[in-house]
């Protein structure tokens, strides 16, 4: 028999770990002394305390481990499915450093820019959580997505031209939709693209899509790296409302904060407009 202390030097493994892996039910020493709780192990279990060791290396739960060791036959398919899990993490990882990267180097301000006249067709976007957490948020974020991809495929199809990337904003254009969103009903967002043409000369199109034509005007925009997430949407409405005011009577409207998703991020913008008289 060996002692807690010799076998862990035998094992590399430090008595602290013995003990876990032996209240887990992972690697119970040979035997126990009752009177003095002094644990034991044989030889013979170097190879099972080996068998923990290359497991708990590649990252593998206590529990994924236990099966492991449990079942030999699911080893290999318990290794490949934590394999992809690793390759998951690691490229979720690279995504967030490249992101936090490229926000210390971007250090995202608003900027002012002037956006022509342009034929817009809009979509209401129904069924979106609230994102009042991750979970809502990033459920509403694939809702949304894959409704702004619908809309670009629906108006191509009508064969009209859509005029670069569509974008998402608040659905807050009509007294009925400003209800329905502090109702908490919904639906919460439009999806809009701008197309080429005017309404007169654009072909018939579904009953559900709205042409717009919103005139030329100034916005203030500011564009932030990665993926969207509750933190930088509300990041984006601090520095637009930090920002500068762009003259005495004119302001930006953050109810009207038009979002448009990029691959590598997301560029926001609030129509600048006169205050009231």
């Amino acid at each position: 028999m060996l002692s807690i202390s010799e076998f862990s030097q035998m094992c590399h493994l430090s008595p602290q770990a013995l003990r876990f892996y032996h209240a887990e039910g992972l690697l119970v020493p040979a035997e126990v002394d009752d009177r003095t709780g002094h644990r034991s192990y044989a030889f013979e279990q170097v190879e099972r305390a080996m068998l923990i060791t290359l497991l708990r290396d590649t990252g593998m739960s206590v529990k994924l481990v236990r099966r492991a060791l449990d079942e030999p036959d699911q080893a290999l398919a318990l290794l490949d499915r934590h394999s992809d899990e690793v390759s998951r993490e690691r490229q979720a990882q690279a995504d967030a450093i490249a992101a936090a990267r490229a926000v210390f180097e971007a250090q995202p301000e608003p900027r002012l820019r002037h956006v022509p006249a342009v034929t817009v067709v809009a979509r209401l976007v129904p069924g979106t959580p609230l994102g009042r957490d991750a979970q809502e948020w990033d459920l509403a974020e694939e809702i949304i997505t894959a409704a702004a991809a619908e809309l670009v495929t629906t108006v191509r199809q009508a064969g009209v031209t859509c005029l670069g990337e569509p974008w998402r904003t608040l659905a807050l254009e009509t007294p009925e939709q400003d209800r329905r969103v502090l109702d908490g009903v919904g639906p919460f967002w439009t999806v809009k693209v701008a197309v080429a043409g005017t309404p007169e000369t654009l072909p018939p199109l579904p009953a559900d899509l709205i042409v717009q034509t919103p005139d030329a005007h100034d916005e203030l925009s500011i564009f932030m790296p990665g993926r969207n997430t509750m933190a930088k949407y509300c990041t984006v409405v601090l520095r637009l409302l930090d920002a500068a005011p762009v003259d005495g009577d004119r302001f930006a409207n953050l109810a009207r904060l038009r979002q448009e998703v990029r691959p590598d991020g997301v560029l926001s913008s609030a129509p600048v407009e006169r205050r009231p008289a």
